[in-house]
Formats: structure tokens, C-alpha cells, sequence
């Protein structure tokens, strides 16, 4: 089995050697990652600078790995385009530092290197503990592994992935696992002004985070209650049955069908 390994965190993440070493064990892992944090950069992927990618020495034996000076997604489609002397039958990414819920997914370099996997058609995870300053990713490890041999059992469909969010607590205090759906999180953003030293405003986002009411079905209620949450991610966005209404409007003079 090949596995390719990636993240938003960097190539000197602890949690990306953490799950490295756990899929080494059961497949060919190769690593593909930023060489340095690229967190919260989405999907964006680098198309008017040169894409550079050096291999550098990894703490896993038989592991092959790259920094890459690029996205997360960059990093996957690199990966399995060019470093790969196979297509990867897995991509896994993560094990992120920090929580990957409900519509912060938008954001996430960690998700988006997975929904990069699945647009390759590759069966995709992403892997985060819901704290960043929980540095104990044994049990995210634990998880990787039980959930990476499933995938061999299974046929899942190739154009998922699923978003695994793990509370920070060791293995033994975990409650279980729910099958969840994205919930919301919004933020009061605020933008704090300063000065360089020539004069000029520049802005450093700050805010907090609004409640919001989720359900018990949701990611975040999940990982709050002490479970782990598994959610089946899709990158289609389109809202399906909103189509016929579309169709009923009247935009302009332009026929709509």
C-alpha cells in the first residue's frame, strides 16, 4: 500500500512524524509537505512563483520525504504528479495542532490537502487534535492506523475524504467515535491597526468566537462531550435543491434553464 503523508503545520510538525511512523507501519509512506506553517491557506495553490521541493532526512525508517515551498495542496498534487513513483492508494494529512470544525474546514490547509487527495479521486483523511497546546498525539496515532487498515477493508467512495477531529485527552478517556456533519462556527473578527516604522497601517486579525447553537449530531458537539468526530466531506458544494427554485427566477432578459 502507498500512502502519501502531508499537513499544514510543516515538515517539523511533531504530529506529522506522529502519523508518519503510525501508516509506516502498515504501507510505503512518503511525505510531502510545506517546509514551513502554512496553516489556515485553504486551497490555494502557487502558480506565479517556482514550486520547489527538497528531500530532506526524516526519523522513519523507510520513509521518503519532502519540503516542499508551497501550500498544502501544492504539496499533494506535487506529491502525486511528480514525487510519487506510484499513485498513492491513501492520502492522510495532519495529525494537525488544533481543531479542524465545523466551517473553519473552509480555511484549513490541513482539510484542503485532504479534498486535494479526493479531487485525485484517492481516498483521503485529515487528521486534528481539537487543542493547540495538547502535544500527546499518541492517540490520534492509535486512530490513524485503525482507521487507515479500515479503509483497506472498505470500499469507500474515492472522492471523500473524512475529517477526523480528536479531543485532547490520552486514548483510555476517550468516550468513542460519532459519525457527525459539519456544524458552524462564526467569529466577531476584529482588526487591530498598527504602524511599521516608516508610517504606514498595517492589521493583525484578532476576535473571538461566537456561539453558536449546533446539535448533538454535530462535529463540534461531539468532540466537546469527549468523542471523536468523523465527518464525510464531499467537495461538491452545490446545494442541490435550490436548482429548480434558480430555475423558477427571472434574471434579466436571460433564459434560465
Amino acid at each position: 500500500m502507498n500512502i502519501l503523508v502531508s499537513n499544514d503545520d510543516g515538515i517539523h510538525a511533531s504530529g506529522l512524524h506522529a502519523l508518519a511512523a503510525s501508516l509506516a507501519d502498515i504501507g510505503h509512506v512518503t511525505v510531502a509537505a510545506p517546509d514551513r506553517e502554512r496553516s489556515a491557506a485553504g486551497h490555494a495553490i502557487t502558480m506565479r512563483d517556482p514550486l520547489r521541493a527538497v528531500q530532506v532526512s526524516f526519523d522513519i525508517a523507510g520513509v521518503r520525504a519532502y519540503a516542499i515551498e508551497g501550500t498544502p495542496a501544492d504539496c499533494i498534487k506535487l506529491g502525486i504528479d511528480v514525487l510519487m513513483d506510484d499513485k498513492p492508494d491513501v492520502v492522510f494529512s495532519g495529525i494537525n495542532r488544533g481543531a479542524n470544525l465545523g466551517t473553519d474546514v473552509i480555511y484549513s490547509g490541513t482539510v484542503s490537502a485532504a479534498i486535494e487527495g479526493a479531487i485525485f479521486n484517492i481516498p483521503a483523511v485529515a487528521m486534528s487534535v481539537t487543542s493547540y497546546e495538547y502535544l500527546d498525539y499518541s492517540a490520534a496515532a492509535v486512530l490513524a492506523a485503525d482507521i487507515c487498515r479500515t479503509l483497506i477493508e472498505h470500499d469507500m467512495p474515492s472522492n471523500i475524504l473524512l475529517n477526523v477531529n480528536i479531543p485532547p485527552m490520552p486514548i483510555d478517556k476517550i468516550k468513542g467515535i460519532h459519525i457527525t456533519h459539519m456544524g458552524v462556527k462564526r467569529y466577531k473578527n476584529n482588526y487591530e491597526q498598527r504602524y511599521d516604522p516608516r508610517g504606514r497601517p498595517y492589521y493583525w486579525l484578532t476576535g473571538e468566537l461566537i456561539e453558536e447553537a449546533n446539535d448533538e449530531t454535530s462535529d463540534i458537539i461531539a468532540v466537546e462531550q469527549g468523542y471523536v468526530s468523523i465527518t464525510p466531506i464531499h467537495y461538491d458544494l452545490t446545494k442541490y435543491d435550490m436548482i429548480k427554485e434558480l430555475k423558477r427566477w427571472q434574471i434579466g432578459e436571460w433564459p434560465l434553464k
